[in-house]
């Protein structure tokens, strides 16, 4: 009896088990194509894959202060080693999934990505990703979306957009806007100020830049260089952190309306060259313009990113890395460096860079020729003219550009040049290559210097890639090739590359966005010296803690004994090698130092790095007192009252060395008493064998307190807090100005619209619908405001053209209103006419006895036919007393009132109309009849099969929740 029924549930089952396998085997298809996919993910496709990260990366969002200490130590800690993998702290820190930490090959060659679960890339309303490439003569801005990295246009569609502000009578022009204002308000357009940052007025640089630029410098209260502009009908000094804020605050708001969604986070690109000062000052730039600058990078570095983190055939951690120089030839400035890149990992290993030659000398160079020629030729002073020279620049530019893909004779033409005079001449690339000729030797210096630096000779070098518009130039490529005697290689975008891989770097300290696993390695362009008083007879003492070209970030721990506070300098050591004229960075007073209970200096802890925007500072600092001594050690005189120009030179290197390359080691002999540096660079956490030795330390000489000391800095040109809070309030001020400005412009300019428009269309649509009378008395009216707009109407507020615009609507709008009516008026009169037709023909077929409405209500028929005969009246009437009128008056009926009455047709004729017919219940009776005489078929009862159906249903419910979870 139970036998079919076994049966049955064992073929579902079968059935089930079926579906399952099926189902898994699809799955891991999927899966192993989507591995195949991704493994042979081309190096070449130029794309990288963004996923959210469920949680938050300690990265450098909290730089200030001493809460991202940890993330600077791991870097310090991740780059002991040439080969070292990452370690076991960074991957507590940044909580990267297991795939994408390991070391193989394969897993590092693509974007660590999860196959079974794809997490959404952020939508609109997640955190924007935004690289800013802030050069001296244009910008470029680069963001992460479509699962890539796009370097953005601006409102011009243009992807470049000039450093240049112009200030006016009520308003600021930046960008593309300004760049067309440099000739016609020249007093009041800067450009040219990149290399003013952090400067003092008296700088031999600013000096130097002041007699090439066409605006006024002015030195502001607190020493530095700032301009003098007329702004808002007013003489106004503004800061260098003003004007590039300026900028930036322009740079926000072009990828803020591309990404539309707000823009906070960014990279922002500095010359390697920069010292502390120039670069605080770019950061306070960035805080101007309401940025939150996650690092600044270095040029090169950023170029080396944009290089590297698509390359899918670097070499293991464990083999040779692969050298690669890139070279920047900008506008203002010539820098070199050469990286070293494994897989999933670049380092720099040295930097050097001309911050004088650059595009701009060969501009120069050309300019000063011509100035020569029209002299003798023209009898004109060109540089008496300020205009007639920038207009001069312009066109050797372009001239220098046409040089670099022509090698035959070029004309120059400038038309009413000066005096009314129109100049000509012309020029080759042999006599461009001839007139530069002590430019181009400028070229190897630094080629020969990195490769010194980096211990590199010629065959380890696998590839030179050069970026920037002066690399364009033929001469400028022949010097390189020839030093290298090798091809050089112009894959990168030479103008996008540096913006590109500030926002591949943003990407990656984004705490929104997960990018393929990529160690940075910068380093420490100059050297850094520490000096503090001691009490022997010479009276300081000094220790050098970063070395030239020392990894960066990193931090150094340096232990002092010491009674009473003391105060730390920190300068430059070799001051030929900075182009800066103060070697100072800043002094640190350590404070709250006191002798401990039983009368011994104080053990007093000072943490120094070099963060990650490449500016040192003093991190932090704190004493160790004892307590529960034991007994007397012979290893605790002060360490630091001994000078260490006492010392050898060499023995200094030697502990620094040591220390460097022994975060497990033990200490050296040459380890003196008398100063003791401990920079692991690393977390607690991440030195376990530090650990043990101070929990050893511990238990031998008894318990020991760790407590913070309050450091007092003073930063060579730092800007002040208050002062830099007045920068960011007037900045606010200035773009609430010019939103003013632009809502006033935009309603003038309607006016105007409207002034033209309407008189266009007097004579051509709408002259039907006006009398002659009307029309003479209208146009005179739009002559007259035409004519208010460019007198005494050229500069009123808003509210006074929001007044004329509807004083004229006055007037115009009865015109439109009949034109409108006239064009809209027969097609809603066919649509009603059309609805009445059709209603009717219901209503006669009904009549007709038609089956299709024998179920109608014979009384709202006759509802309907009487709203219809009335419809049909006020319609006949409509049309009657219309057609009587000329166009030049007023309708009697309007369109909305002809579409009205058209909706309330449908609204009460269609329900009775197309009211359905009731359902015929025979054909549902006699199937229920049969059922019921015939039962249950082969001896199954009717429970049987609709249990059977509820089985086959569950199961199959069942399965497909198998899949949904596969």
């Amino acid at each position: 009896m139970d036998f079919p029924l076994l049966l049955a549930s064992a073929a579902g089952a079968i059935v089930t088990l079926a579906a399952a396998a099926v189902a898994a085997l699809l799955v891991v298809r999927s899966l192993s194509s989507f591995k195949k996919r991704t493994s042979t993910d081309d190096g070449s496709s130029k794309e990288v894959h963004f996923q959210m990260e469920t949680k938050r990366k300690q990265e450098t969002h909290k730089e200030s202060g001493g809460t991202a200490e940890e993330t600077l130590e791991e870097l310090g800690e991740r780059e002991r080693g040439a080969h070292e993998d990452v370690t076991a702290g960074e991957r507590d820190s940044r909580a990267r999934s297991p795939s994408s930490w390991s070391s193989s090959s394969e897993k590092d060659a693509v974007p660590a990505r999860e196959a079974s679960a794809q997490v959404p890339r952020p939508s609109g309303g997640g955190m924007s990703v935004v690289g800013i490439d802030l050069g001296f003569l244009n910008c470029y801005i680069a963001v992460a979306r479509s699962g890539g990295i796009e370097t953005i246009a601006n409102e011009y569609s243009d992807r470049c957009t000039p450093a240049c502000i112009s200030l006016g009578s009520r308003t600021r022009a930046i960008g593309n806007a300004a760049k067309s204002q440099i000739v016609t308000n020249v007093r009041n357009t800067i450009h040219g100020f990149k290399k003013l940052h952090g400067r003092s007025f008296d700088d031999p640089i600013v000096q130097t830049e002041r007699i090439r630029l066409p605006y006024e410098l002015q030195k502001m209260p607190n020493g530095s260089a700032g301009v003098k502009v007329r702004y808002l009908e007013e003489e106004r000094p503004f800061a260098i952190e003003q004007v590039t804020g300026m900028l930036l605050a322009k740079l926000k708001e072009t990828s803020e309306n591309a990404l539309k969604k707000p823009v906070a986070d960014c990279v922002i690109s500095i010359p390697s060259f920069f010292t502390d000062a120039e670069r605080r000052s770019v950061m306070a730039a960035a805080q101007v313009a309401g940025l939150n600058c996650l690092r600044l990078m270095n040029e090169t570095t950023a170029v080396a990113l944009a290089y590297g983190i698509y390359k899918q055939d670097l070499p293991p951690l464990d083999e040779k890395p692969r050298n690669v120089i890139f070279i920047d030839m900008g506008h203002s400035a010539y820098q070199v460096s050469v990286c070293a890149f494994n897989k999933g990992k670049l380092k720099v290993l040295a930097t050097t860079f001309d911050p004088y030659l650059g595009g701009r000398n060969f501009d120069e160079a050309l300019v000063d020729y011509f100035c020569e020629e029209f002299k003798t030729k023209y009898k004109i002073n060109v540089k008496e003219n300020s205009r007639a020279l920038l207009r001069l620049y312009q066109e050797c530019e372009k001239l220098k550009k046409l040089m670099s893909a022509n090698a035959s004779d070029l004309p120059l033409n400038i038309e009413c040049f000066m005096n009314d005079l129109d100049v000509s001449s012309k020029m080759n690339r042999a006599q461009f290559e001839q007139l530069c000729a002590s430019l181009f030797t400028r070229i190897e210096p630094p080629l020969k210097a990195v490769m010194e630096q980096a211990n590199l000779q010629r065959e380890d070098i696998s590839s030179i890639e050069i970026v920037g518009g002066a690399t364009r130039i033929p001469a400028v490529k022949e010097q390189i090739t020839k030093f290298f005697l090798k091809d050089i290689s112009t894959t990168l975008n030479a103008d996008e590359a540096v913006a590109r891989g500030c926002a591949l770097q943003c990407a990656i300290l984004s705490p929104a966005f997960k990018v393929r696993e990529f160690s940075i390695t910068d380093l420490v362009p100059y050297s850094i010296t520490l000096r503090w008083k001691t009490s022997f007879e010479d009276g300081t003492g000094e220790c050098e803690v970063f070395c030239k070209n020392h990894p960066a970030p990193f931090s150094k721990v340096i232990t002092f004994h010491k009674k009473e506070p003391f105060e730390l300098e920190a300068f430059y050591t070799n001051l030929h090698e900075v182009p800066y004229p103060d070697p100072r960075i800043g002094s640190f007073t350590i404070q709250n130092v006191l002798p401990q209970s039983d009368g011994d200096s104080s053990k007093v802890k000072v943490k120094v790095r070099v963060n990650i925007h490449g500016i040192f500072s003093v991190a932090s600092a704190s004493v160790i007192e004892k307590q529960n001594v034991e007994g007397d050690h012979s290893d605790a005189p002060m360490e630091t009252e001994t000078s260490f120009k006492n010392e050898g030179k060499d023995d200094v290197d030697k502990m620094q060395v040591d220390q460097e390359e022994g975060g497990h080691q033990k200490c050296h002999a040459e380890h003196t008493p008398e100063e003791e540096i401990d920079h692991t660079g690393t977390k607690t956490k991440s030195a376990p064998s530090d650990k043990q030795d101070r929990l050893n330390q511990t238990i031998k000489k008894g318990k020991v307190k760790s407590i913070d000391l309050p450091i007092q800095s003073s930063l060579c040109r730092q800007l002040g807090q208050d002062l830099l809070n007045s920068y960011i309030e007037n900045e606010g001020k200035m773009i609430m100005q010019d939103k003013l400005e632009k809502e006033r412009n935009d309603a003038k300019n309607a006016v105007e619209e409207y002034v033209y428009d309407f008189r266009d269309k007097l004579g051509t649509v709408y002259e039907k619908f006006i009398t002659q009378e009307d029309l003479n008395k209208l146009s005179a009216i739009l002559e007259d405001t035409e004519n208010w707009l460019y007198e005494e109407g050229e500069d009123q507020p808003k509210q006074i053209y929001v007044d004329k615009l509807q004083e004229l609507k006055k007037y115009g709008q009865p015109i439109q209103m009949r034109y409108m009516e006239h064009e809209e008026r027969p097609k809603a009169l066919n649509d009603l006419g059309k609805k009445i037709q059709l209603v009717m023909k219901v209503i006669e077929a009904y009549r007709n006895k038609d089956e299709r409405y024998d179920h109608l209500d014979p009384a709202d028929v006759e509802k309907v036919e009487k709203y219809i005969s009335e419809a049909m009246s006020w319609l006949n009437s409509k049309m009657n007393a219309q057609n009587k009128l000329s166009l030049t008056q007023d309708p009697v009926v309007k369109v909305s009132e002809i579409v009205a009455k058209s909706k309330d047709l449908d609204n009460f004729c269609n329900p009775i109309i197309y009211k359905p017919k009731p359902k015929v219940e025979v054909a549902e009776d006699k199937a229920k009849a049969n059922s019921e005489h015939n039962g249950p078929m082969d001896g199954q009862s009717g429970t049987e099969t609709k249990a059977d159906t509820t089985k086959d249903s569950s199961q199959h419910t069942k399965s497909s929740g198998e899949m949904e979870v596969d």
